[in-house]
């Protein structure tokens, strides 16, 4: 019988909470760990914390009260004794970055067990606050046994990783395929259908300031295609409001949906498009949703990995950030072509099988629990841990 491997991830949010998509690359990374002999733990804040630990199918979750939240940074005191308390229980601390809370809890604990931070973006939008926690940021970076990077993409154009580049291994986001009862459903397909329609572009995903989501109304002004936007966040009302005022009829939001009814509008939509113009997005978990689906993918160059998963002409199309123009030919050019999207589409779900299921993730990261569990504490190199994805 394996050894069970006890990881404590920290993060300031978690189901049932809130559903981001780092709170799923924190779901998935647990779920696909589990099955290799690793239990895990989440640490995090909530605003109205459980009276008792939470029990999900992944992990334990242990809450801790919120009091303050300061530019997205939630900061719970009691969390500094809880972590105190879980740190006896770990064998491996896992915290998921940026949460600059947490590298006050590494230092306040004084930490003695193997690190590992996964580096989910860098600090965007807060550069007056970004400046004042650099240096606690980069002692904090310093001062883990290992990081690790979700894309080749991110890694190459970050310069905080940059300075870190010795510790650092890439292991990209993966989920879980559907089951094969998904596609069964026909009954519920049809009603989905009736209120949605089919061929339409889908966007998924928290609305927010860096998604992107002003542009595609602009790009969407005219069309003769149908968009459905899946989701709800600061900036919902804002897009309402901006599509009335452009008498988009074309456009559907639809609000935060259950994973059930989600799932189904990928089976009837033409393709995903992923507007996301900042840095702020690293990733693009519905980009992953997409390419599970088989659908073509359409996204924009940001230097992060949105472009390790979408390869243009291959898997999708990929435009400048912020060009409502570009991002309409790309719409256009799926809509026109469908040949070459439905090609695109096949594609995109191959370089998922390969690269991006949670199997493949989980395998990865178990791999690396067990390198730093030989190594730490004092690994500063892990760089033949994890082979670095060079794939395009």
């Amino acid at each position: 019988m394996k050894n069970i491997v006890r990881v404590l991830h920290v993060y300031r949010t978690y189901f049932p909470d809130t559903q981001g998509g780092l709170e799923e690359v924190i779901r998935q990374i647990c779920l696909n760990t589990q099955t290799l002999s690793v239990d895990s733990r989440v640490l995090t804040t909530s605003s109205n914390p459980a009276s008792a630990p939470i029990d999900l199918n992944e992990c334990t979750v242990y809450q801790n009260r919120k009091h303050i939240e300061i530019a997205s940074c939630s900061i719970a005191l009691g969390a500094v004794p809880e972590f105190k308390r879980q740190l006896a229980w770990a064998d491996i601390v896992h915290y998921h970055f940026p949460w600059p809370f947490a590298d006050i809890l590494h230092f306040a604990v004084n930490v003695n067990k193997p690190t590992v931070v996964t580096y989910h973006s860098d600090i965007v939008r807060q550069r007056l606050l970004g400046w004042a926690y650099r240096p606690l940021m980069n002692r904090f970076l310093s001062s883990v046994d290992s990081i690790i990077c979700t894309s080749p993409n991110y890694f190459a154009t970050s310069d905080v990783l940059s300075r870190h580049a010795h510790k650092v291994n890439i292991i990209p986001i993966g989920i879980n395929d559907l089951p094969a009862s998904h596609n069964q459903h026909e009954d519920v397909d049809i009603e989905i259908e009736a209120q949605y329609g089919r061929d339409f572009f889908l966007f998924v995903g928290v609305m927010r300031y860096y998604k992107g989501l002003h542009i595609l109304l602009q790009a969407a002004h005219n069309a003769s295609y149908r968009f459905v936007l899946v989701g709800s966040g600061p900036i919902e009302q804002d897009l309402k409001e901006q599509a009335k005022k452009m008498g988009l009829n074309n456009v559907t939001f639809a609000g935060y949906l259950p994973d059930r009814v989600k799932n189904h509008l990928f089976n009837l939509a033409i393709a995903v498009v992923f507007p996301s113009y900042l840095r702020a997005e690293a990733f693009g978990i519905t980009l992953l949703e997409g390419a599970r689906h088989g659908l073509p993918l359409i996204s924009t160059e940001i230097g992060s990995g949105t472009s390790h998963v979408n390869i243009h002409g291959e898997t999708g199309l990929v435009v400048p950030p912020g060009s409502h123009t570009a991002l309409r030919r790309a719409l256009d050019q799926i809509w026109h072509h469908r040949d070459t999207a439905k090609h695109m589409g096949n594609q995109a779900r191959k370089r998922y099988e390969r690269l991006f299921s949670g199997k493949v993730m989980g395998e990865r990261y178990f791999a690396h629990y067990q390198s730093i569990l030989t190594s730490a504490p004092g690994a500063q190199n892990s760089s033949n841990d994890v082979d670095l994805v060079k794939e395009h």
